[in-house]
């Protein structure tokens, strides 16, 4: 599985961004898929996760209300939709997959926020928010 963030960069305090991943693998419709950061001197952090549609979503409470979480399963496309940014979500962004947990539906509604359960990571995408 290969995966290629992108979308960041540079906004002020309000702004909105919207960051891509592009994801490789046949099944990537059953990957739980995730948003990750980064900052400065700090650990990573669970942002936002998606199971197999919107319905099946988590969030980090910093974010909630702010940001969405989607995904194209046709185009194998991850997507966050970053409005009312703060200078504290300046950090560096990951998309993540989680591939071994089966899609059923007891396990539908599972979706993981320790970065240590996601399997593969695709490369940093910088997002910078000045006040």
């Amino acid at each position: 599985v290969q995966l290629q963030a992108s979308g960041g960069g540079s906004v002020q305090a309000g702004g909105s961004l919207r960051l891509s991943c592009a994801a490789s693998g046949r099944t990537f419709s059953n990957y739980v898929m995730g948003w990750f950061r980064q900052a400065p001197g700090k650990e990573r952090e669970f942002v936002a996760a998606i199971r197999w549609s919107a319905y099946y979503t988590k969030y980090a409470e910093s974010v909630k209300g702010r940001f969405t979480i989607s995904r194209d399963n046709a185009k194998n496309m991850l997507y966050l939709q970053m409005s009312s940014l703060k200078p504290e979500d300046t950090a560096v962004y990951y998309c993540a997959a989680e591939t071994t947990l089966p899609l059923t539906a007891q396990t539908m509604g599972v979706i993981p926020t320790d970065f240590s359960e996601y399997d593969y990571w695709g490369q940093e995408t910088q997002v910078t928010v000045s006040s």
